[in-house]
């Protein structure tokens, strides 16, 4: 995703002077791509930009890049962060780059790699409006749609939602396509039925091929789909809340996670349906 962005950026004539990636092969490529520095360290790059644009894994990774290194000399640095972590982190990135001066914006994505190439990115974003005034300009030339829902925490949540919602229809998904298949049903023809009618979804569109196929190729992992579906049913816990599709949607992520297709596009929880393909088992 961040490689992405930073390729969509250079074409619309934003300059990128600094990469940085744990994987230090993987940032010198990118660098000698967009002609600029594969930093060897977080405060290289803070040092020389203006705009420092976060995409990493989880809270653990946010946290470390902010104690690591990034908010050296950060004073008068806006710092747009675009992961999907909890939202309590994104308020306390907030916090922590306030004390040293700095702006931050969380930017949450709801797309995948492909639109951070084509700049059609859904953005919900949540902090102080004067942050998020000043990062539109960079903001609109990565997303068809750039939404400011509150402040900080909030965008994460709603984007935490999204995702569970997603999760709970992609794996839906997959149950049809499975029973349909192992009632000896045309899926092309039952993908067809359901674009046509209520059972059908974003996911559909996106992934119901894939299901039918066997092709998996990474978009969205699902090792992911589970650590966000973990997000939203930790912040339903702290309302008090039930939620039981979601709570199954994640427990079929996790069986994924733990066989070993972790890194599978979500859409691979068709493997744990359709008959056949290993994972299925009635209980």
């Amino acid at each position: 995703m961040g490689a992405n962005m930073a390729r969509r950026l250079k074409e619309c004539n934003i300059p990128v002077v600094a990469v940085f990636d744990r994987n230090a092969a993987a940032a010198r490529a990118l660098a000698q791509e967009l002609g600029c520095l594969a930093a060897d360290e977080l405060e290289n790059v803070t040092a020389i930009a203006d705009v420092i644009i976060t995409v990493v894994t989880d809270d653990r990774a946010m946290k470390q890049i902010f104690t690591g290194g990034l908010l050296t000399e950060a004073k008068g640095k806006l710092f747009i962060n675009c992961a999907t972590v909890t939202p309590s982190v994104h308020a306390w990135v907030e916090e922590t780059c306030e004390a040293e001066g700095a702006q931050s914006l969380e930017a949450c994505m709801a797309s995948s790699i492909t639109q951070a190439r084509q700049g059609t990115l859904y953005l919900m974003c949540g902090g102080k409006p004067e942050a998020f005034e000043r990062a539109r300009p960079i903001l609109e030339r990565l997303g068809e749609s750039v939404r400011y829902i509150g402040p900080a925490g909030k965008a994460a949540q709603v984007k935490a939602l999204v995702n569970m919602v997603m999760n709970a229809n992609t794996a839906a998904l997959a149950e049809g396509l499975g029973l349909g298949e192992a009632l000896g049903l045309d899926l092309s023809m039952l993908r067809e039925v359901f674009a046509q009618t209520g059972a059908r979804s974003g996911v559909l569109q996106t992934d119901g091929e894939d299901m039918q196929n066997r092709e998996h190729s990474c978009f969205f992992s699902a090792a992911h789909a589970a650590k966000d579906s973990g997000i939203a049913l930790n912040l339903a816990k702290e309302q008090q809340l039930n939620l039981p599709v979601a709570t199954a949607t994640k427990k079929q992520y996790d069986r994924m996670v733990k066989a070993g297709l972790g890194e599978l596009d979500k859409s691979g929880v068709a493997e744990l349906t359709f008959k056949g393909r290993g994972g299925n088992h009635s209980t």
